[in-house]
């Protein structure tokens, strides 16, 4: 035990050298085949394991010496506490390591005090008259929110977030002794995308994961699918929207039967069945392998992504209606929201997984030079 490291990574090395004897696990995700590799652990080892975890549990409900035998190896909920150190270790800005602590109030009240602040500039700015009247056509939200503040607010939230992550990527690959230029290799690129599309070390044997016993299911690959797969539709839509005004200088609003807009209904849609499945299913879990104290940070973010494109779908159904500049100053607001939190929430556990994912793709590759 290393009187420098935390007692989470203390006891993070102390299940993976006993995993490491036992080996039972190998089968279930890649953590495990990424931890035969070694025969000691540092904290960049253990941080870097701590990410490629799924936290699917089934090591837990498999695993002969999880409490009460008294070995009490509890490996699902000590890699998430872990998980969360590095979040605090590696975050930029360094001011905002102590937001993870209590991560869910964090988000809430960011997401309370942006929406509020939107929407009273709105209203103080344009008044309730012109927030309130019905529109319908071409830059009809425009009449609300002016164009260029939404781009300017966007591109400025954007580029700090954009900037924040990659520095907080750079921290984690130093502290963990990794060569981030692997991230530039177009095959380990390739296998770790595919990888997260598949989610396949959410698998267990092929049956699933374990959510409330020892039972596999594929019920929560598939809400994160749902959410994975709806964000992207989002992100398409976005970027199909942006062409549309800037090269063909057609603006927003756009017809039912757009590119946009089924893009953009069908994403909002698999997000809030997504988001709505994993709450669900968070209520059912085992409580055993779960850290309680993290239960906060995803149920906040994933309350946040509920709420966004919630707001987003009513928006669409009432664009022509005398609420729509109310609906649509709570939607940017949300939005905001959703951007500035990036790098200080839950969503930050897909950058690092990913890069894990990176990292773990390259560690096979020369162990098994001639796989496919």
């Amino acid at each position: 035990m290393s009187t420098n490291d935390s007692l989470i990574v203390n006891e993070a090395r102390r299940i993976m050298k006993i995993c490491n004897a036992c080996r039972y696990c190998e089968g279930f995700c890649a953590m495990f085949p990424a931890m035969e590799k070694r025969r000691s652990f540092s904290t960049g080892d253990l941080e870097y394991l701590a990410n490629l975890c799924h936290n699917c549990t089934s090591c837990f409900h498999s695993c002969q010496y999880a409490p009460p035998q008294e070995f009490d190896l509890n490996n699902p909920r000590t890699m998430a506490e872990l998980r969360v150190e590095t979040y605090q270790k590696y975050v930029w800005p360094g001011v905002f390591a102590g937001v993870f602590q209590k991560n869910g109030t964090f988000v809430s009240l960011i997401t309370l005090i942006s929406t509020l602040i939107v929407l009273c500039i709105t209203l103080l700015v344009k008044g309730k008259k012109v927030v309130f009247t019905t529109y319908s056509g071409p830059d009809s939200f425009y009449n609300v929110i002016s164009y260029e503040s939404m781009v300017l607010l966007m591109v400025a939230i954007f580029l700090f977030v954009t900037v924040a992550l990659w520095i907080s990527l750079f921290r984690f690959a130093r502290g963990t002794g990794w060569n981030i230029r692997q991230l530039f290799d177009p095959e380990l690129m390739w296998q770790a995308t595919m990888d997260v599309v598949t989610l396949r070390y959410l698998g267990g044997f092929g049956d699933g994961c374990n959510n409330e016993n020892e039972v596999f299911s594929n019920l929560r690959r598939w809400m994160h699918q749902a959410v994975f797969f709806g964000f992207m539709l989002c992100v398409i839509s976005t970027t199909v929207a942006a062409i549309y005004d800037h090269i063909f200088h057609l603006p927003a609003p756009y017809g039912y039967l757009s590119i946009p807009v089924v893009t953009g209904t069908i994403g909002g849609i698999g997000i809030m069945i997504g988001t709505a499945g994993l709450l669900f299913l968070k209520v059912l879990r085992d409580k055993r392998p779960f850290s309680e104290r993290l239960l906060g940070m995803d149920v906040a973010f994933s309350m946040l992504l509920f709420m966004t494109s919630a707001s987003g779908l009513l928006l669409l159904a009432l664009r022509e209606t005398s609420i729509m500049g109310l609906l649509l100053a709570v939607h940017v607001g949300l939005v905001v929201s959703f951007f500035l939190v990036l790098p200080f929430s839950k969503f930050v556990h897909g950058i690092y997984r990913f890069a894990a994912l990176v990292r773990y793709a390259d560690e096979d590759k020369i162990e098994n030079p001639f796989n496919d």
